[in-house]
């Protein structure tokens, strides 16, 4: 169950539209001062990096930190990344449409910081940061292409 403030502190970031530092600061010592606790927490909060457009390297930096620190020392076997928290995992980062740069990063971050992980999540954190690479790319060679068209 979430508790209500991180419920309102994520309705009100998310019809402001961004995540600023000082939403962070509270975040992190308000809020979740000792971390997320669950995976209903955790869900929410990658949910709410991929809803804000505006959320910045903060936010990003905080959310790879907790998610990492509750997914391979927080959820047991601690240290180990089993088949139900890669699937878990997997699943709540790709959401259907394929990770956000942010959660190519904590897949890759929670394979690496872990002792081990199911092979489903280190699969996964590779087409993930190939995917999110491609993007990135893509992107970069239609900025080209409209700058050239000006």
């Amino acid at each position: 169950m979430i508790n209500a403030s991180l419920q309102n502190f994520c309705n009100r970031t998310v019809a402001a539209g961004r995540i600023t530092t000082a939403d962070v600061r509270i975040l992190s010592r308000e809020l979740l001062p000792e971390g997320i606790t669950t995976r209903d927490e955790a869900d929410m909060l990658i949910a709410l990096e991929r809803v804000v457009t505006h959320a910045g390297t903060p936010f990003a930096d905080m959310l790879v930190a907790a998610i990492v620190d509750f997914s391979v020392w927080g959820e047991r076997p601690t240290g180990y990344v089993d088949r139900d928290t890669a699937r878990w995992l997997a699943a709540s980062i790709g959401n259907g449409h394929g990770p956000s740069p942010v959660g190519a990063r904590i897949a890759f971050e929670v394979v690496r910081e872990a002792q081990s992980s199911d092979e489903a999540l280190v699969a996964f954190a590779l087409a993930a940061k190939s995917q999110v690479a491609s993007k990135g790319q893509a992107a970069a060679a239609d900025e080209r292409i409209l700058r050239n068209a000006a």
